[in-house]
């Protein structure tokens, strides 16, 4: 079964930072790409990053690009997104989620992905 696990978030003033953590386990494809995936209100769902474990990759939104960072853990399965310069705009739910045979297919699709963690909110105040 797999499971995904999400810690951090909270709320933060603008300008400033923050790290989430995704705890993953369970999944065993050759093929996957693991991401944050993030909703505001009212609004679609966006993928903000991702990365894929074949070419180890990573992949960012333009709109966190430069302010945001995906890493990994992989000796305790652990993702982790380092967001700083975070503005008003960043204010969402965000998910880490696993995808699985992605292909040739963006991991930054919310689409793409089969699993998800419970959700954590960022909120950054004006």
């Amino acid at each position: 079964e797999v499971k995904l696990v999400q810690y951090g978030g909270g709320l933060v003033q603008a300008g400033g930072s923050l790290r989430l953590s995704c705890a993953a386990s369970g999944f065993t494809f050759d093929d996957y790409a693991i991401g944050w995936v993030r909703q505001a209100p009212g609004k679609e769902r966006e993928g903000v990053s991702c990365m894929r474990n074949l070419n180890g990759k990573t992949y960012y939104a333009d709109s966190v690009k430069g302010r945001f960072t995906i890493s990994s853990d992989n000796a305790n399965n652990t993702v982790f997104l380092q967001a700083n310069s975070l503005t008003s705009e960043d204010t969402a739910v965000y998910y880490c989620a696993v995808a699985y045979f992605v292909g040739v297919t963006s991991c930054l699709s919310p689409l793409v992905y089969a699993y998800w963690g419970q959700g954590t909110q960022v909120t950054v105040s004006s």
